[in-house]
């Protein structure tokens, strides 16, 4: 049964992604939204990881317009069809599709964080992410704890696709795709 929380934070995203606020979603948005996170992380568009997270939104938009039935290129999702699609894709039946489209785009930004190159991400890159990304009301050291499932003080990609499903679901409250 989907929640009241859970209504509203698909809300939520579907107006974060609607970036020229014209009360639909489409490739467009999607794409401006990927190029607001490459201008966060100081990242060229045209870079390797710039293309990789440009494509990872645009990956998810083509799920997004393919459960939708309408036309990758030119269709517009409305409200009603974004939060259809997030209540039978991502909260209904464990997000496994979901959890599939959602992986490339958290590859892609811990490729943008990971200052490191251990592929995963500490705690002070998770700061930067979360910064990055606009979400200032959250404590990072608290929300990487949370999302710490295995307690070995790195964010591996599979916890941080999981933090995902755990945020649209309310079981936790930090957005790691955007305020």
């Amino acid at each position: 049964m989907t929640t009241s929380v859970q209504l509203d934070r698909a809300q939520k995203r579907f107006d974060l992604w609607d970036v020229n606020g014209d009360g639909q979603i489409d490739r467009s948005d999607w794409q401006a939204e990927a190029q607001r996170i490459l201008q966060a992380f100081g990242e060229a568009p045209v870079s390797p990881a710039g293309r990789q997270l440009t494509e990872a939104y645009l990956g998810m938009w083509g799920f997004f317009a393919d459960k939708a039935g309408i036309d990758e290129q030119t269709g517009a999702l409305t409200p009603e069809q974004f939060n259809h699609i997030a209540e039978e894709h991502v909260l209904e039946n464990g997000g496994a599709g979901f959890g599939r489209v959602v992986k490339p785009t958290i590859q892609a930004i811990v490729e943008l964080v990971d200052v490191d190159g251990d592929g995963q991400v500490n705690p002070a890159e998770f700061k930067t992410w979360l910064d990055a990304i606009g979400v200032s009301n959250v404590e990072p050291a608290e929300a990487f704890r949370q999302i710490d499932t295995n307690g070995d003080g790195q964010l591996s990609v599979e916890e941080l696709v999981n933090a995902v499903r755990a945020y649209h679901l309310g079981d936790i409250d930090v957005p790691l795709l955007g305020r």
